[in-house]
């Protein structure tokens, strides 16, 4: 039986039990002071009613109130059961939708804040979330298509090039093969780890991230030296709750892409960690060229870069080092926040939540 069908039968079950409770207290509450004697006439003419006398008056009218009570529950009942299931139907049908791949569709339902209301309205919401989702994934794939597809291009070009021209330096050609090469593979990777930070398949533990700024400074050190930018590296003990290998490779992230975006020459990296009573807090700052706001918003998006970067033997310019921290951010539960540097540069401030109920001491 359908949901209708049994609320439909419930109302009705409801109302003939009440009548027949109501009708069952008029028989035995006040029939009862009736005698079922027959009464003498007092006057002529004159007829008094005794017990049976009423039953079988009452008999044929409470089957009537019955009847009407049968029929009355199952319609009322009926046409009451399918206006409280209505916005049920509404939200099913932007079930159907959206299993059809139709996500733009709102059941959107007015009327009083109810139970329903409440359904229908965090229904919307999650269409909402899974929609912007999808659009973010759908935009993601093909920047990630793009991008895996140049230096495929490339590879293949260089070794129709060989084909053709026996002559060519093989040397050089291995060395530009191993380039690209190794340029792919750190996409492939940076891919890989945005989707595990995406499906919060890691075991969580407390993380000091004062102690991975330093082991990502000490690790990206020869990098600054290569382009003279120096580092700069203190501040708290900030205890986070999280994946050692994944925030490792937030702070990594952030100051290696604060790094490769740097002056040319004389550029400086500023690594702080902080313990506030609210949240704990990673600040990384760099020198650089002077970025609009516009700009800015869009840096933690995949494949964006904010500025020309030299490429080389670091490996930079795959474009996903700022949506890597900001993904893994997100699935610690934090929030990243970028602004424009004063005098040129980016600023990147870090909030994770404390991992003890408490303040730190």
């Amino acid at each position: 039986m359908s949901a209708r069908l049994k609320l439909t039968l419930s109302y009705a079950l409801i109302v003939v039990l009440a009548g027949a409770a109501l009708l069952t207290v008029v028989g035995v509450f006040l029939l009862r002071y009736v005698p079922d004697v027959q009464i003498p006439q007092m006057l002529p003419g004159e007829f008094i009613p005794n017990r049976s006398d009423l039953l079988r008056a009452f008999t044929p009218v409470a089957i009537l109130v019955m009847l009407f009570l049968i029929v009355g529950g199952f319609v009322g009942g009926w046409v009451l059961a399918g206006r409280m299931l209505a916005p049920l139907g509404r939200i099913g049908e932007a079930a159907r939708l959206a299993a059809q791949g139709s996500l733009s569709h709102r059941v959107a339902l007015e009327g009083p804040r109810d139970e329903f209301r409440d359904l229908a309205d965090v229904f919307d919401s999650m269409l909402e979330q899974l929609e912007a989702h999808v659009a973010e994934q759908q935009r993601f794939a093909a920047n990630a298509s793009h991008e895996l597809r140049t230096p495929l291009a490339i590879s293949q070009a260089l070794l129709e090039v060989a084909r053709s021209d026996p002559g060519r330096d093989v040397d050089a050609l291995i060395d530009r093969l191993q380039e690209v090469n190794t340029r792919a593979i750190d996409l492939t990777e940076a891919l890989l780890l945005l989707s595990r930070a995406d499906g919060r398949a890691f075991v969580r533990e407390v993380v000091d991230l004062s102690l991975s700024s330093e082991e990502a400074v000490e690790t990206l050190a020869p990098l600054a030296d290569r382009r003279r930018v120096s580092l700069d590296v203190g501040g708290d003990a900030a205890r986070a709750l999280g994946s050692p290998a994944l925030l490792q490779q937030l702070v990594t992230n952030l100051v290696h892409n604060a790094i490769v975006h740097n002056l040319a020459e004389g550029g400086t990296v500023t690594v702080r960690t902080y313990a506030r009573p609210e949240a704990i807090a990673l600040v990384v700052e760099n020198t650089g060229a002077v970025l609009p706001p516009h700009l800015v918003a869009i840096l933690a998006e995949p494949f964006q870069r904010g500025a020309s970067r030299t490429r080389g033997d670091d490996h930079a310019g795959i474009g996903l080092g700022l949506a890597i921290a900001q993904r893994i951010t997100e699935a610690h539960d934090g929030s990243l926040h970028l602004t424009p540097r004063v005098g040129g540069g980016l600023n990147v401030t870090v909030w994770l939540p404390h991992p003890y109920p408490g303040p730190l001491v």
